[in-house]
């Protein structure tokens, strides 16, 4: 009889297993520090909660809603996909790995460029997906952020890669490697251009992606509270033996170090983009 309250025999209220519904997922979302907030105001707010300021992390589809004026963009080589080059195994193979990720993320690899008008002002944005093993660069990257580049060079378009990404991919090794040298030549020719280049590093940018194209940009930005770095804060510690800093490889930590220009909240970005946009075309000419 103890526990005849918790099976409410006692109102004689029963529900069969068959009629019982689950709460539908994806309703409300709980941020780190604890708050609860419904998905469509998370959605209305950039996906930045409104009372701890807490950023969730984001594909390139959100990304591009957010930036471009209407939801309106053009997919560019969208064509372009990852093959299993090194024909790698691990605990399954590449070619296996990439299908399923394929298959979940319903992306082709790691980036996907957009063009679109910003607030008006047209320009080509690449962003990274985290959801495809883990925004890692690879051959594909490299190639698409290259194409960006020349389809920017062509029709004298400003240049705009969000980076998430935990570094190079590993299962095209030296392959991988190589686009750290591709990017940074183009960016070069981008330059010579006239055209200016923003990247934006939200969490998280790690690896090859901050050791290489994340932190040569004509304006680096930063979402808050977002880690960036090389190698990972309990990678250091041990390699090193000491307590790292309070706060080490957030965004604000290497604003005040001096490696990233600005941060910008995400509610923020779209209007700070636009404005720099014609600040460094200006500066430019």
């Amino acid at each position: 009889m103890a526990f005849d309250w918790f099976k409410r025999k006692g109102q004689n209220i029963t529900t069969s297993t068959e009629d019982k519904k689950d709460v539908p997922k994806g309703l409300w979302h709980k941020t780190p520090t604890g708050k609860i907030i419904e998905a469509e105001e998370l959605r209305a707010n950039n996906f930045v909660s409104p009372e701890d300021g807490f950023h969730v992390r984001i594909g390139s589809r959100e990304y591009f809603d957010m930036l471009f004026d209407d939801q309106k963009f053009k997919e560019l080589d969208a064509d372009v996909e990852s093959v299993d080059i090194l024909k790698f195994k691990d605990t399954k193979s590449y070619t296996d790995r990439l299908k399923e990720v394929k298959a979940k993320t319903k992306l082709t690899d790691s980036i996907r460029n957009a063009t679109g008008k910003v607030n008006g002002v047209e320009m080509v944005i690449s962003c990274m997906d985290f959801a495809f093993i883990g925004g890692s660069l690879g051959s594909v990257m490299g190639e698409k952020i290259r194409r960006a580049i020349d389809y920017c060079i062509k029709h004298k378009l400003p240049y705009m890669i969000i980076c998430q990404s935990g570094g190079a991919r590993m299962q095209e090794a030296a392959y991988s490697l190589m686009q750290l040298a591709k990017v940074q030549a183009k960016l070069v020719q981008l330059s010579d251009a006239g055209l200016p280049y923003i990247a934006y590093l939200t969490d998280p940018t790690f690896g090859g992606i901050t050791a290489s194209f994340a932190m040569t940009a004509d304006l680096i930005i930063a979402e808050p509270s977002a880690l960036i770095g090389f190698a990972g804060p309990r990678v250091i510690r041990e390699t090193i033996g000491k307590d790292l800093p309070e706060g080490f490889q957030t965004s604000e930590f290497l604003q005040e170090k001096g490696f990233v220009d600005f941060i910008v909240k995400r509610t923020e970005i779209k209007h700070q983009v636009s404005r720099a946009v014609k600040l460094l075309i200006h500066e430019y000419h």
